[in-house]
C-alpha cells in the first residue's frame, strides 16, 4: 500500500520569541514493512541547525526559532510504501541495549491500578505472544478511549486510575505492565490511515514488545490489533518523551497555542 501523508504543526506565540529550539522527530525511515518513497519537511519561522540519528535510531532534526518570530510552522509531506507483516518488525538497528527497555520511566512506572490489570492475566507466561495480546485487551477494557481527559504529562498509572485515556495512555499502561513482567517494550509514534476519514487531529501511538524468535512485535492497544499496512512508524523510545514528534523550549514567547492538521490517505501507485 502507498500512503500519502501531509502533516502540519503550527505554533503561535502571543509575543515575539527571543530564543527558541525545537527537536523534531518527523522523518520516517526504511524499516521492516515500510519504505519511504519521498519525504519533505518545510519550515517557516525556524531554520535547520543539524540533522542526526538519535540513540533510538530516530531521524532527528534540531531547529532554531528565528528571533522575533510570532509563529512557527512545520509542514511534512511524503509518501511511504507499506506492507502487512502482522505486526512483526523483527530486529531494528539502534544504540539502546535491550535491557534498557525493561527500565520504567515516570510515565510508565506501574502502581496499584496497573498492577491490578496485570493480575487479571489468565495466559501462561511461557506463551509471551499470547500473554501480550491478552494484556492489550485487558488495558483497553479497563481504560476507555476518550479524548480531552488526559495530557502529555499524564502517566500510565494516572490514566489507569482515571479509567479513560487516548493512545498515548494505553501505550504507557501496556509498557509499564509488560516491563513488570520482564518483557522489553517500547513506545512508537507514527501515523495511521483511518477507514472513515482522511483528516485527523493528531498522529498515533502504539507499542512494540520484544518476543523471542520474532524480535519486536507491534500492538495497537487502542484499536485492539497489531499494526498492518495502514501504519507508518516514525519514532521509538522508552516512552512518549523520547519519541514525541516535537519537543522544545522558547523564551519571550508569552502564551503559546498549537494547531495540528494531519491527512493520511491511500495513493494509487500510478499517481
Amino acid at each position: 500500500m502507498r500512503l500519502r501523508i501531509e502533516h502540519l504543526t503550527r505554533y503561535s506565540f502571543s509575543q515575539p520569541v527571543r530564543h527558541g529550539l525545537q527537536r523534531l522527530r518527523l522523518i520516517p525511515k526504511h524499516t521492516q514493512g515500510q519504505r519511504v518513497l519521498d519525504w519533505q519537511m518545510e519550515l517557516s519561522g525556524a531554520r535547520r541547525e543539524v540533522e542526526y540519528d538519535d540513540h533510538h535510531h530516530n531521524r532527528t532534526t534540531l531547529v532554531s526559532v528565528e528571533p522575533g518570530a510570532t509563529e512557527v510552522e512545520i509542514r511534512c509531506i511524503g509518501t511511504v510504501a507499506t506492507a502487512d507483516n502482522h505486526g512483526v518488525i523483527g530486529q531494528i538497528s539502534g544504540h539502546m541495549p535491550q535491557w534498557a527497555f525493561l527500565t520504567q520511566t515516570p510515565l510508565t512506572r506501574p502502581g496499584q491500578n496497573v498492577r491490578a490489570i496485570v493480575s487479571e492475566l489468565d495466559v501462561p507466561r511461557g506463551d509471551t505472544l499470547a500473554m501480550l495480546h491478552r494484556l492489550s485487551s485487558l488495558v483497553l477494557s479497563h481504560v476507555a478511549y476518550a479524548t480531552g481527559e488526559t495530557g502529555v504529562h499524564t502517566s500510565g498509572e494516572e490514566a489507569a486510575a482515571l479509567g479513560k485515556g487516548v493512545c498515548q495512555d494505553h501505550a504507557h499502561i501496556f509498557i509499564g505492565a509488560a516491563r513488570s513482567l520482564g518483557v522489553p517494550t517500547r513506545y512508537v509514534s507514527g501515523y495511521l490511515m483511518l477507514t472513515d476519514r482522511i483528516e485527523q487531529q493528531a498522529g498515533h501511538a502504539w507499542v512494540e514488545a520484544h518476543v523471542d524468535h520474532l524480535g519486536w512485535v507491534g500492538f495497537d492497544v487502542s484499536n485492539g490489533i497489531s499494526p498492518d499496512e495502514r501504519y507508518v512508524r516514525v519514532a521509538t523510545g522508552r516512552d512518549y518523551r523520547e519519541a514525541a514528534p516535537v519537543t522544545g523550549m522558547s523564551y519571550g514567547a508569552g502564551e503559546t497555542s498549537l494547531e495540528v492538521r494531519l491527512a493520511v490517505e491511500q495513493q494509487r501507485a500510478e499517481q
